[in-house]
């Protein structure tokens, strides 16, 4: 069996891979603040934003913490295809998710409906990326393990679209997206703690692309992407403060114009 290290750069990757998971979460949730108190086209627009968010943030979480993840005996690539795939798929479920809770008529139908799928997105996205892994040897998982960080995926999911519903002020916001990644965070390593690998040791060139070739640079552009959509967000005004410029606008009674 080949020997596992999840933090082979030490605590730069889980501490980053975390910040990331808090910064798509926090993004995600103001957005779907925003589109709550939006309509029509605005509102539509501000839940893509959220799904966008979110989905990048689960995404890049994911491969920051995957650059730190080495197997002793073999080199490890990635297939690019799958790797993209596993970004589609965060995005597109979580997106789902997000529509239902925005769109839906019945909270908590919708809460519940958007919660288990935007889990089952969460721990999908997670495996096809592990489905991407190319190395010397036979990946592994713990069934029971697999199942747990499933669980953990759909509470957290659950969680984020609760406090997207029922949490308004940036403070409170800010305080559940350090609990949303904490558990996203968490889901991520009770998949990896499920996972082993029997190494067959080979001379053999493995196909697909190096970390450093291809999840690091990614990785780069899609938390770039987090922190200038964070930026736009920030500095858009939210329906209260619209309200309050058009009422400051308009010509006070019994004044001549």
């Amino acid at each position: 069996m080949g020997h596992l290290d999840h933090a082979t750069f030490g605590w730069l990757t889980p501490v980053l891979s975390y910040a990331m998971a808090c910064i798509g979460a926090a993004l995600g949730l103001r957005c779907t603040v925003r589109a709550l108190g939006a309509s029509g086209r605005s509102r539509r627009n501000w839940l893509i934003t959220a799904a966008s968010a979110i989905g990048t943030g689960i995404w890049t979480m994911h491969f920051v913490a995957m650059l730190g993840f080495g197997v002793t005996g073999t080199e490890i690539r990635y297939n690019v295809p799958l790797t993209f795939l596993s970004l589609l798929v965060a995005m597109a479920v979580v997106g789902a998710g997000i529509f239902a809770v925005g769109c839906g008529r019945d909270r908590r139908g919708a809460l519940a409906l958007g919660g288990l799928t935007t889990g089952l997105g969460v721990a999908s996205m997670h495996y096809l990326g592990m489905a991407a892994l190319r190395l010397h040897g036979d990946v592994r998982y713990d069934p029971l393990l697999v199942g747990l960080s499933v669980v953990i995926a759909v509470v957290a999911a659950t969680a984020a679209l609760w406090a997207g519903l029922n949490i308004k002020s940036p403070l409170a916001v800010a305080g559940a997206s350090l609990v949303m990644g904490g558990a996203v965070t968490s889901m991520h390593y009770t998949g990896m703690l499920a996972v082993s690998v029997r190494v067959t040791p080979s001379d053999a060139a493995l196909p697909g692309a190096a970390t450093m070739q291809f999840i690091f640079p990614l990785a780069v552009g899609l938390g770039s992407y987090l922190f200038l959509t964070s930026a736009f967000v920030a500095l858009s005004p939210t329906k209260g403060e619209r309200e309050a410029s058009v009422s400051a606008q308009r010509p006070v009674d019994g004044v001549a114009s």
